[in-house]
């Protein structure tokens, strides 16, 4: 297990995925943030399949920031799928998407999202929501104890 777990983000948008790495170094959270760009990737490392099959499936992210809207497969499908594995159902997941729309609210709520964050517009803004997202699920947050 590595000592610093780290942030999986799943961020299609290179724009997005940049501004959201800018943000959390910003905020001096210090984990180091690995990404996928599709929810296929996200589940080959989470569930340490395909390309990843090595990887000890024990070894989960601290946090997994999830974008609903990408190809291949969605977040909304990508975090049911992690919720039904007893490997890793546990790990604290937060949508970070632009969508204001209830139904994907609704829906990552229903699927057992911990938490939904709407990306701010604003850089200073979105600087400000890394540092309290980092603070709280990175710092106070105490995760379930490892599986054997």
């Amino acid at each position: 297990m590595s000592d610093t777990p780290i942030i999986l983000l799943v961020e299609d948008n290179d724009d997005d995925a940049e501004l959201t790495e800018r943000a959390f170094r910003k905020a001096r959270i210090d984990n180091p943030m690995l990404r996928m760009r599709d929810g296929v990737e996200a589940l080959d490392y989470v569930l340490a399949k395909g390309p990843h099959a090595g990887r000890d499936i024990r070894d989960v992210p601290a946090i997994i920031l999830l974008d609903l809207n990408m190809p291949r497969l969605d977040g909304i499908d990508v975090l049911k799928a992690i919720r039904a594995n007893e490997h890793v159902k546990h790990v604290p997941i937060v949508i970070l998407t632009s969508s204001l729309e209830d139904k994907d609210r609704l829906a990552a709520y229903d699927s057992h999202a911990n938490s939904y964050v709407r990306k701010p517009i604003n850089h200073q803004d979105f600087v400000a929501a890394a540092r309290e997202l980092g603070m709280y699920w990175l710092v106070l947050n105490q995760p379930p104890p490892r599986k054997r």
